[in-house]
């Protein structure tokens, strides 16, 4: 029997907080040395699947990614730290925050690179979707980003109808 997000426990957000961190390699790059602008998408895709994988305990799949800028270059040698969390559970699906970081090998020093916003659903081994369990937002913080996840969601829901309505004309 199928249990619905009702039955599944909540989960404060920090249960499922997470942090990774690459190391800019050759590789990464373009002729220049700059990080690949996909590899950091690639890396923020899986930042945030550690996330949403360890609130659902779930197989899930990326639906979507929201608007991303790149606000300081990356280079060889860099180190990127990206930490991720819950913020907020719909009914198989998750909004993620993915913040990124570069700080330099040998000064330490820390910039803010790129925030984003993914959307993750949660699925079983055959790909249909599961229940997710509520997230619980304690701090203040948490409370703005659960807020925000709900603006956001309303944002999306109404820009789709839109171009739906533009297709249909």
């Amino acid at each position: 029997m199928e249990q619905d997000e009702t039955s599944l426990p909540a989960k404060a957000v920090k249960e499922s907080q997470s942090e990774m961190v690459e190391m800019v390699l050759p590789n990464d790059t373009n002729p220049l040395g700059a990080l690949l602008g996909g590899r950091l998408m690639h890396w923020i895709d899986l930042a945030g699947a550690l996330a949403a994988h360890r609130h659902s305990r779930s197989y899930v799949v990326t639906a979507s990614i929201d608007h991303l800028d790149f606000l300081v270059p990356v280079h060889v040698g860099d180190v990127v730290i990206f930490k991720s969390s819950v913020n907020r559970v719909f009914h198989t699906s998750m909004e993620i925050g993915v913040k990124v970081w570069v700080e330099s090998y040998t000064t330490g020093d820390r910039r803010h690179v790129s925030s984003a916003y993914l959307t993750f659903v949660a699925v079983d081994r055959h790909g249909r979707k599961r229940p997710v369990p509520q997230v619980i937002a304690e701090s203040d913080e948490e409370k703005r980003r659960y807020d925000d996840a709900a603006r956001r969601r309303d944002f999306q829901r109404a820009e789709r109808q839109r171009r739906m309505d533009a297709k249909k004309a």
